[in-house]
């Protein structure tokens, strides 16, 4: 049974840093490209990173320069470091397949505010 578990948000400071983590589980992972997405209120979900089977990445414009996607492969996961994070990126974050293929787990919550 595929399922995503992401972990690591929580209530940080503008200019501060989280790290994400999504753990799959099912035989996928190693095989396909990855992605993190984000939803915040009110708005539609985007995609902000994605990850391919060689580890070439791709970002979205406005967390260029300040998000790292990254993957093990071994160990069925991926990450997100999150640097100088804005209030604009708060959201709930979610991973999954690039594009989206697999159930959406529950997602961590990301919250940037002094």
């Amino acid at each position: 049974q595929v399922q995503l578990v992401e972990s690591g948000g929580g209530l940080v400071q503008p200019g501060g840093s989280l790290r994400l983590s999504c753990a799959a589980s099912g035989n996928f992972f190693s095989v396909m490209a990855m992605g993190w997405y984000r939803q915040a209120p009110g708005m539609q979900r985007e995609q902000v990173a994605r990850i391919d089977g060689f580890r070439s990445t791709n970002y979205a414009d406005s967390v260029k320069g300040r998000f790292t996607i990254s993957r093990d492969n071994a160990n069925n996961t991926m990450y997100l470091q999150m640097n100088s994070l804005k209030p604009e990126d708060t959201a709930v974050y979610y991973c999954n397949t690039a594009p989206p293929t697999k159930p959406w787990g529950q997602g961590t919550q990301v919250t940037v505010s002094s």
